[in-house]
């Protein structure tokens, strides 16, 4: 039985046009089809819009400024008749029933505000999956009979991050604009703010997988740059704690460095070391902010 919510799925997307189209045909495949898709395209080509008359559901595009924290904002701006936003990353396939858990959870769970689910396989660290590796993954899981309680978390995962709108609208919230582009950990900004209002948890029957795709994603040097900055200002604000932000920042520089001797070809380690030695240096200068690497 229904539930009454109403479930938007919100997609922002950048350079991503093919996969775009097939992360909307696995949405096809959902038990609990979402009463409506909103995508905010950073580009007016980034979204096939000949495909929408043969989905099962409304397809709304949304404009907004280029950045993954304007997109989603701009998506929050779209949705103000949904209960819901279901937030998945442009290369995310969900398995058939997680609307349909997502739904189940948020019913039976009023205190929840936010909602992310199980990544069957996630390649973000790796050369990222093909559609039909991710199909296989899913088709092949088996989910399980005993009761999987929800787990407390400190935030959402922003490839896959349910959040429920009432304490959205209330308080004003919004993804930070200051962290511009790619935004890098604006999932963990947003969570924390809405953590004031409810709880934040993972539910392991909404499952699915995330491809990893690597087109579509900022520079080396600029995301280099994020990783020390981000984790700085979001410290600075008080949505990050200091320990896990530094050590985040250590690590991230670190596995830069070691790993530019023999960089991984998906990965741009050398820009990225670069950019973390630069974000050092404007941290020793006084001038560390996210916004710089719309200059690098």
């Amino acid at each position: 039985m229904r539930s009454g919510l109403r479930i938007a799925v919100g997609i922002a997307t950048a350079g991503r046009r093919v996969i775009l189209a097939e992360t909307l045909l696995e949405l096809t495949r959902q038990t609990r089809l979402p009463e409506a898709v909103l995508i905010c395209p950073a580009a007016a080509d980034d979204f096939d819009t000949s495909q929408t008359p043969k989905l099962p559901f409304g397809v709304k595009v949304v404009t907004g400024s280029r950045g993954s924290s304007a997109q989603r904002n701009a998506i929050l701006d779209a949705a103000q008749q949904f209960d819901i936003v279901m937030f998945f990353d442009d290369d995310f396939f969900a398995a058939p029933t997680y609307l349909a858990e997502l739904e189940a959870c948020f019913a039976a769970n009023p205190s929840v505000v936010v909602a992310t689910g199980r990544t069957l396989a996630d390649d973000i660290k790796g050369p990222g999956l093909q559609a039909g590796e991710a199909r296989t993954i899913i088709a092949s899981f088996v989910p399980s009979d005993e009761a999987l309680p929800l787990t407390d978390h400190y935030a959402g995962y922003g490839c896959n991050m349910a959040v429920r709108l009432d304490p959205v609208r209330t308080h004003g919230l919004r993804f930070d604009e200051n962290l511009p582009l790619y935004g890098w950990a604006e999932d963990v900004d947003f969570s924390r703010q809405l953590a004031a209002y409810g709880r934040i948890v993972k539910n392991r029957r909404m499952t699915g997988v995330h491809l990893g795709i690597k087109g579509g994603r900022t520079s080396g040097i600029r995301f280099g740059y994020s990783q020390i900055a981000n984790p700085y200002y979001l410290w600075r604000k008080g949505t990050t704690r200091g320990g896990g932000a530094l050590s985040q920042l250590v690590r991230n520089v670190l596995v830069n460095i070691i790993k530019s001797i023999r960089p991984e070809p998906w990965i741009d380690r050398r820009g990225r070391a670069l950019g973390n030695l630069l974000g050092l240096a404007d941290f020793f200068r006084g001038r560390l902010d996210p916004r710089r690497i719309l200059k690098l």
